[in-house]
């Protein structure tokens, strides 16, 4: 029998110890976030890489220009009628002078756009 008094031969670690290591392990094997990359056009043959900001490694990809219009009101989605307002802190422009339409792909805010990056006004 144990004695009242006695101690476990396995040390219980302190409480905050184990969260710890978990929080390591993760960042130990967490790669760093990239954004992914835009195909290659003639204007940019490397192609280029979208912000993360606007892409977390899904959400952007390029669509033809009948796929957005130029209204007064400001550029419109056609696939989902979304409207973005020229000042819209949304609006990028597009290193290689193609649309590219980045966009939630699940959730609440499935096909909502993120960033959409148009071609500047000299293409």
């Amino acid at each position: 029998m144990f004695a009242a008094g006695s101690k476990s031969a396995i040390p219980i670690p302190p409480v905050g110890f184990i969260p710890l290591c978990a929080a390591c392990v993760v960042a130990a094997l967490s790669g760093p976030a990239l954004a992914h990359d835009a195909k290659p056009t003639a204007a940019k043959p490397q192609g280029w890489s979208y912000p993360f900001a606007c892409c977390a490694n899904y959400d952007c990809h390029e669509v033809s220009q009948t796929s957005i219009s130029e209204r007064p009101e400001g550029y419109v989605i056609k696939d989902t009628g979304e409207v973005l307002a020229y000042s819209d802190r949304r609006i990028k422009d597009s290193p290689d002078g193609e649309f590219h339409w980045c966009a939630h792909v699940a959730g609440l805010d499935a096909g909502k756009t993120i960033c959409l990056f148009v071609p500047p006004q000299s293409y």
